[in-house]
């Protein structure tokens, strides 16, 4: 499992549609991308405009081919509403959350 972390920074007056095309994005990614597990989303105490969307793959090369393929047509909608800042790429060690 690897986890792919995005940064967004998101203007206020943004803010509400950018949660609600996440939603949209995140959950038509899950159901038809092979490998794709889910995401969750977390907004910055000190600054709400910042976002990170976390996501959860099966492997990095489920990610790669999604990535290389249907990033312009998937998630073109949250690009237009928030900035994204950075993507990383980290290996799941561990996970006790439920």
């Amino acid at each position: 499992m690897i986890r792919i972390i995005y940064s967004w920074k998101v203007a206020p007056e943004h803010m509400e549609s950018f949660i609600k095309t996440w939603k949209r994005t995140t959950n038509k990614i899950h159901e038809e991308v092979k490998g794709a597990q889910g995401s969750f989303m977390l907004q910055g105490e000190a600054d709400s405009s910042q976002i990170k969307t976390i996501a959860k793959w099966d492997s990095l090369e489920d990610w790669q081919q999604f990535w290389n393929e249907s990033k312009p047509t998937q998630m073109q909608s949250m690009h237009d509403l928030g900035e994204r800042i950075s993507v990383e790429i980290f290996k799941e060690v561990d996970d006790f959350t439920r």
